[in-house]
């Protein structure tokens, strides 16, 4: 009987061991379903964000957040995009008439919106590309000239805010009806640079921060602010979320710190914190 005791005895640790381990295993394989689980929100924003909204989301994840996840398109096609019932928790315009659609069509928490950001408008040209006349705008024969048969890029100017921006502007100038012709329309603004970028068009016309973002083009003049709408980012949750991030990122990127970083990539404050 000692024996049988004995050898019972020993299997003891044994059993507690293996008892443990399972408890470990069960205990970090519920932290991996509930890390699982925690997502960032999906943001959806306006192409000249890319690489300010990534370092937004990189800064924000650094406090411990769910990383934000991120979709760049054209303000338009977003909002499309939304209208179609595309999963997202925020959506970053690149102008009001794209947020006023999706806000018309139910989309957004309309107490959520506010203004984030404010941009500029250039014409650029490839960064090998020879100094130009100051008052390029002002005189269409040199436009026209630094053009050739060559095209301006562009984005689609019915329907991207860059594009409707860019040509505001050239109508504001005289300019629209003697470039019209040569517009190379693009799906975004980012690949209206694109073009310029990759010496397929002259001049282009994108924001300034597009242009600060590469090393490939250079401004060649900037367009007077009264020559187009106010650019303007809105921002907005849209309706259908239930991310509990989606309104603490919001409030990360109004903030002063937020703000700041933006300020590096070129774009300048908030004009308000609502619209």
């Amino acid at each position: 009987m000692s024996n049988i005791s004995a050898k019972q005895g020993s299997k003891t640790p044994f059993i507690a061991l293996l008892a443990g381990l399972c408890a470990l295993l069960a205990a970090c394989s519920g932290n991996v379903e509930r890390q699982e689980v925690a997502k960032g929100p999906v943001v959806l924003a306006a192409a000249s964000l890319q690489e300010s909204m990534e370092a937004a989301a990189d800064d924000w994840a650094e406090y411990g957040h769910p990383h934000p996840i991120l979709s760049f398109a054209g303000s338009s096609a977003l909002a499309r995009q939304i209208d179609s019932g595309a999963p997202g928790d925020l959506f970053v315009s690149a102008d009001q008439d794209w947020m006023d659609e999706v806000a018309k069509s139910g989309h957004i928490k309309p107490e959520t919106r506010r203004t984030l950001l404010g941009n500029s408008l250039v014409l650029i040209g490839p960064a090998g590309s020879g100094d130009a006349d100051a008052n390029m705008l002002e005189k269409s024969d040199q436009l026209l000239a630094a053009l050739g048969d060559g095209r301006l890029a562009m984005a689609d100017p019915d329907a991207v805010p860059a594009g409707k921006y860019g040509k505001a502007a050239l109508e504001s100038l005289g300019l629209w009806d003697k470039v019209q012709g040569k517009v190379a329309s693009a799906e975004n603004v980012r690949a209206a640079l694109a073009l310029v970028e990759r010496g397929q068009a002259p001049l282009g016309i994108v924001y300034a921060t597009d242009a600060a973002a590469s090393d490939k083009v250079r401004i060649l003049a900037t367009f007077p602010d009264n020559s187009h709408p106010a650019i303007i980012y809105p921002a907005a949750i849209l309706a259908t979320s239930n991310n509990p991030d989606a309104e603490g990122f919001l409030d990360y990127l109004a903030s002063e710190r937020g703000q700041s970083l933006f300020k590096r990539f070129g774009f300048t404050p908030a004009i308000n914190t609502s619209d």
